[in-house]
């Protein structure tokens, strides 16, 4: 493919240095997926304070998926744990892709924070 190749997903100032403990609030499942993904966007550099409460949905999102998975299991006739669980599908794609958590979503150019006063064409 020709042209330039966008930048990763630029690290955060002021990001997370360690993974802080999910809420006891969270079902057993979401609190597996925040073990799964939070130590993963930390080491990314990408994830700080204010970015939990979108890793929180996610994380319930992705439970709640597991959870309707075994529920569909016990009665694969019950329509509306599909609908459900497709909804929940939907949720968890779109906040996986705001929290930087999908191919796509990684490979976007990044959004700089501190742009130097050249780098402002309309010098603003």
């Amino acid at each position: 493919m020709k042209g330039r190749k966008p930048s990763a997903i630029k690290s955060s100032k002021g990001g997370l240095s360690r993974a802080p403990v999910a809420p006891a609030w969270m079902s057993d499942a979401a609190r597996a997926e925040w073990r799964r993904t939070v130590p993963t966007l930390i080491e990314r550099g990408i994830l700080t304070a204010t970015d939990l409460g979108c890793v929180e949905a996610y994380c319930v999102a992705i439970g709640r998926i597991r959870e309707l998975e075994t529920l569909i299991q016990a009665d694969p006739l019950d329509k509306a744990l599909y609908r459900l669980q497709t909804q929940a599908t939907q949720t968890a794609r779109q906040l996986a892709a705001e929290i930087g958590a999908t191919p796509v979503s990684r490979s976007r150019p990044a959004v700089s924070d501190d742009a130097e006063p050249e780098d402002d064409p309309l010098g603003l």
